[in-house]
């Protein structure tokens, strides 16, 4: 399996998405009927989780892309390159999980094991980044 690869596509796909989320937040903000309200809640409860989603959807989906492209560039042991891949694309259950919450009142562990997941992928790429440059020193 390329891991890499996968990353990529799935980074790409789940920006679309929250691409397409923004511009609902946008119409949200600027057309629907009682938009007033929307905008008097801008920075409470469901209107800045909204946000957070959104932003945290990009991010995480950028950092993918990211990640899938040093997988694919970096001479990453196969074992790192699997788990950094796997835990990266986890990492992606935060801002569905935040979605969730607004949804379906959802419980935060999405969101927890998304946050988590993303922390140590970035922080397993980096070790293993680390230990190649000292291997080639």
């Amino acid at each position: 399996m390329n891991h890499g690869k996968t990353n990529i596509a799935a980074g790409l796909l789940f920006l679309a998405a929250f691409m397409a989320y923004g511009f609902l937040l946008i119409y949200l903000r600027d057309f629907a009927p009682g938009k007033e309200q929307w905008i008097a809640d801008y920075g409470l409860g469901t209107h800045f989780e909204a946000r957070l989603a959104h932003v945290h959807g990009n991010l995480f989906a950028l950092m993918n892309v990211m990640i899938g492209f040093l997988l694919l560039k970096l001479p990453i042991g196969a074992t790192s390159a699997k788990w950094v891949s796997w835990l990266a694309l986890a990492g992606m259950l935060m801002p569905i999980g935040i979605v969730a919450e607004i949804v379906l009142s959802a419980s935060p562990a999405l969101v927890l094991a998304g946050a988590i997941s993303m922390v140590v992928s970035v922080a397993w790429l980096g070790l293993a980044s680390w230990r190649m440059r000292q291997a080639t020193a």
